[in-house]
């Protein structure tokens, strides 16, 4: 799923190309993906793009008369651009591999919308002004714009483990699997430990990590993509210290890189630097990943 490291080059990207650009034609291949029915989606056609932004995870893109075009990627949804007038395909494509889903005509170009596999996750709606923004924000807080107090309020607010906390988006706006990953072993805490018995300097170390890792990576990836579209987004990226990579050295301290999976979820940590030494796999464990892991990949949007 595309975090908010890949968001915000996908925006940057975006604005690049679309902004203050007329969005001629919406085709959309897929009846699973438009999720609104008011305002019509021919609402937006002949508008001007006038904003972009993020709301989590979501791409929002905002025409004349206060409408809003919103795009959750999910999973294995991704963006495309072509600087030609594409013509989209009067079906879906029967390929299990990438199936497009929507096709948006510029006068410069033609955005695309493409999902892997055959699971239709992928949503766009379109909305109204703020309220109806404001309808699909999860309430998750801005890293980059609250200050330790804030974090540790928010953090502490319920007693979950920190994998958990970093990615409810209830919580905290953008992170997920892989960066929550990359975040914790920067911090060096355990996926598993219990928020309510963090200590003032674990919660520190826990905020500078996170919005050291986020930084670094919005300017990783935004320097690998250069002026070019993002078409490489990926959940496991070359230079990650843990995500990714089960059984690989730790860059830190040379210790193989551990893993636990439950259900559909991966964390990868680093047993030496995270966890004192220990494996994170007992019964114990299994009985608080029920209880406090996320079951679908929707509870982490």
């Amino acid at each position: 799923m595309p975090e908010l490291p890949d968001i915000v080059v996908y925006i940057e990207a975006l604005e690049k190309r679309i902004l203050k650009r007329t969005l001629e034609r919406v085709h959309l291949m897929s009846p699973f993906l438009l999720r609104t029915a008011t305002p019509p989606i021919s609402a937006v056609e002949g508008k001007n793009v006038l904003e972009i932004r993020r709301l989590g995870k979501r791409i929002c893109v905002g025409v004349e008369a206060d409408l809003w075009l919103v795009l959750h990627l999910m999973i294995a949804g991704r963006l495309h651009w072509k600087d030609t007038i594409a013509a989209p395909p009067s079906r879906p494509s029967s390929s299990k591999a990438k199936a497009q889903l929507a096709a948006f005509q510029f006068g410069n170009g033609t955005l695309s919308l493409t999902e892997a596999g055959t699971q239709r996750r992928a949503s766009l709606h379109v909305v109204e002004g703020e309220v109806g923004l404001r309808s699909l924000d999860r309430g998750g807080l801005e890293i980059f714009k609250i200050s330790l107090a804030r974090f540790a309020e928010a953090l502490l607010s319920e007693n979950h483990t920190l994998k958990r906390a970093l990615t409810d988006p209830h919580l905290f706006s953008g992170i997920g699997n892989a960066y929550s990953d990359e975040i914790l072993f920067a911090a060096q805490l355990s996926p598993v430990k219990l928020t309510q018995k963090l200590t003032d300097t674990e919660v520190e170390r826990l905020y500078n990590a996170t919005r050291d890792t986020l930084a670094q990576w919005i300017e990783r990836v935004r320097t690998e993509t250069e002026d070019r579209f993002p078409e490489k987004v990926t959940a496991f990226r070359e230079g990650m210290a843990v995500h990714g990579r089960y059984r690989q050295p730790c860059p830190r301290c040379g210790a193989k890189i551990q893993r636990i999976r439950y259900a559909s979820n991966e964390t990868n940590y680093c047993p030496s630097c995270q966890t004192g030494g220990k494996l994170l796999a007992d019964r114990a464990l299994s009985r608080i990943l029920r209880d406090d892991w996320p079951k679908t990949a929707e509870e982490l949007g």
